[in-house]
C-alpha cells in the first residue's frame, strides 16, 4: 500500500493544460495508492497542450465541476498551461470548488500558471508561493510572497514553477496529501 491509500484527490482542469503537469502528478498519485478524479467544466474529454501551441493527448473527465464536491476529496491539484487556468478563472463553480478546499483546510497544489485560479479564488494573500515567472507580478499584486524555487510549501499549499520541477513537486504533493487537514490552510 502506498502513502495515499484511502485518499481521493481531485484534479481540476479544462482543456489547454500542460500535458506533463497533469499526467506526471496523476501517475505519481496513483502509484502511491490514491484514487484520482479529473474534474472539468464539461463532461467527456479534455485536451492537453505541450508548450503554447501544440495540442497533444485527450484525458477522460471523471466528473464535472457541478457534480463534484470538495467534501468528497482529500486534496486538490491544479495543473498549469496557459489556457487551462484562464478557462477555470471564468467559471464561478470552479472558483467556489477551490475555495471550499481552503475553507476545509485541505491541501491544494498548483503548478506553473495554475496559481492564477487561486488568485481569482482570493486565497493567496499572505501566502508563500511560486509559479511560472510570467505570473509572479500577478501573485504579488494579490498579496502573495513569491519565491523563485522549484517548490514552495505554505501550510497545506504546494506550488511549483514548471515541468522541470515536477520531481520535487510530485514528492511534496504526496507528502501534503498524506497529511490531510492543515489548520493554517483556511482562507
Amino acid at each position: 500500500m502506498g502513502q495515499l491509500s484511502n485518499r481521493t484527490i481531485a484534479v481540476l482542469s479544462d482543456s489547454g493544460f500542460e500535458e506533463t503537469e497533469l499526467t506526471s502528478p496523476v501517475e505519481r498519485l496513483k502509484e502511491e495508492g490514491a484514487t484520482v478524479h479529473i474534474i472539468s467544466s464539461k463532461a467527456g474529454k479534455i485536451k492537453a497542450m505541450k508548450g503554447d501551441n501544440e495540442w497533444t493527448i485527450d484525458v477522460d473527465v471523471d466528473k464535472t465541476i457541478s457534480e463534484a464536491k470538495a467534501e468528497n476529496y482529500h486534496g486538490l491539484l491544479i495543473p498549469g498551461g496557459v489556457l487551462n487556468p484562464d478557462s477555470l478563472r471564468k467559471n464561478d463553480e470552479a472558483i467556489a470548488f477551490v475555495k471550499d478546499f481552503f475553507k476545509a483546510g485541505k491541501p491544494v497544489a498548483a503548478i506553473c500558471h495554475g496559481p492564477q485560479v487561486l488568485i481569482t479564488a482570493e486565497v493567496v494573500s499572505g501566502r508563500k508561493m511560486t509559479s511560472t515567472k510570467t505570473i509572479k507580478i500577478d501573485l504579488q499584486n494579490a498579496g502573495a510572497e513569491w519565491y523563485d524555487e522549484e517548490v514552495v510549501i505554505d501550510q497545506g499549499l504546494v506550488t511549483s514553477r514548471s515541468p522541470k520541477d515536477l520531481p520535487a513537486f510530485n514528492d511534496k504533493i504526496v507528502e501534503k496529501f498524506a497529511e490531510s487537514i492543515h489548520e493554517g490552510q483556511h482562507s
